[in-house]
């Protein structure tokens, strides 16, 4: 027997609790809802879940501060589901540890997407050689990329932050955090200097680097590798 996936829903909305749950049970993953932050850090120790839907506006605490408690010890995903769609939110929440976002009110097909999205992530092994994402291939042990099955030629800055996207399929990385892991704490300002290597990266990889659907934006905040299987 298949073991299901287990989804835990962290929000003080009944109705939303309700249809998050059917459309996950419907979809084959096991749900476990909390109304609550505190129950859901409880019912996220004892039941051991393979992701996390968190909403921010709690009754008992600020979901930031759920975030927070909950990286301590687990790096389960988490995606946020709030209402709170302004820049700052966003960015601090994904700062903080979270995987990813939508706001509500949300497409329930976008956010199984998403859902399944984030759990592929967390279960391929970093110790995995070759990593592919549709006809894109990386071998990180050679360094080799290619694209159908076509060697591409990638600086050393194009291939550290390619494989930093693909070792987070699926995750919102922040400006910041790129900056900050590919050129140090020192560039965190430098936005328009990444801009301008996603671009170049994106012109080696996508099939139209003005239509991208592998290295997409997400609008004032960062940027994310989409699982090619994603619609």
């Amino acid at each position: 027997m298949t073991v299901k996936n287990t989804v835990i829903i962290i929000d003080d909305e009944p109705q939303i609790r309700k249809v998050l749950s059917i459309a996950l049970e419907s979809s084959d993953f096991k749900v476990v809802a909390a109304e609550n932050g505190n129950n859901g850090i409880v019912q996220t120790a004892t039941s051991h879940p393979q992701l996390v839907i968190l909403d921010l506006g709690l009754p008992d605490r600020d979901g930031l501060s759920v975030i927070k408690e909950l990286r301590t010890w687990t790096d389960v995903p988490i995606i946020i589901l709030s209402v709170r769609n302004s820049e700052e939110d966003i960015v601090k929440a994904l700062d903080l540890g979270a995987d990813d976002y939508l706001t509500k009110p949300f497409n329930t097909s976008e956010l199984l997407a998403r859902i399944r999205a984030n759990i592929r992530r967390k279960q391929q092994t970093t110790e995995e050689e070759t990593f592919t994402n549709g006809d894109l291939s990386i071998n990180f042990s050679s360094r080799i990329v290619k694209k159908r099955k076509a060697e591409i030629e990638l600086t050393n800055t194009e291939y550290l932050l390619l494989a930093l996207f693909a070792k987070n399929l699926g995750k919102v990385l922040t400006h910041n955090y790129l900056l900050k892991q590919i050129w140090g704490p020192s560039s965190i300002e430098n936005t328009q200097y990444l801009r301008v290597f996603v671009g170049q990266l994106r012109k080696k990889i996508e099939n139209d680097y003005s239509k991208p659907e592998i290295i997409v934006t997400e609008s004032g905040v960062g940027y994310r590798m989409k699982h090619l299987d994603e619609k």
